[in-house]
């Protein structure tokens, strides 16, 4: 299903959509709202790129970007709770990861991204390795993962 049919889809379904992203930088929303009429089903787009913005606007607690750091399924869980409480949207995406090419670790190498999608009441956190080589390409990686989750909910 490409971009065109989802957005045509999310519009017939009466489905409401929000997004809060860390290491994509809002590209997932821009997908979204380049479309004419996505006002019909997307509600917001938040770039909570900083811990303080987690923090401060999705009310993520600090106990757990301090246990667990900012990307974890902890951080990513919280994080789309958050973001269902202020958008009440119907489906609600949350994106935290590494999109390099500096940051990584053993633990958390360079292209590990944790997406959570609130769907109603479930909450869906998977774990991704994106192997592309630059941060544009992971970013990309990312959002067409999201896009296809995205897809198998509705």
């Amino acid at each position: 299903m490409n971009m065109e049919k989802l957005h045509k889809k999310l519009i017939k379904k009466k489905i409401t959509l929000s997004a809060a992203e860390s290491c994509t930088g809002g590209l997932l929303s821009s997908k979204f709202t380049r479309l004419s009429g996505s006002s019909k089903y997307f509600q917001m787009g938040l770039v909570t790129y900083s811990n303080k913005a987690k923090i401060k606007i999705l009310k993520v607690n600090k106990k757990i970007i301090n246990k667990y750091g900012s990307v974890s399924p902890e951080c990513c869980k919280a994080m789309v709770q958050g973001l269902s409480r202020i958008s009440k949207s119907k489906i609600n995406i949350s994106i935290t990861g590494i999109a390099g090419p500096n940051g990584g670790t053993k633990d958390k190498p360079v292209g590990l991204v944790y997406i959570g999608v609130k769907n109603k009441n479930k909450i869906l956190i998977t774990k991704n390795i994106f192997y592309q080589k630059s941060r544009k390409a992971i970013q990309n990686a990312t959002v067409k993962r999201t896009l296809e989750i995205i897809k198998s909910k509705i």
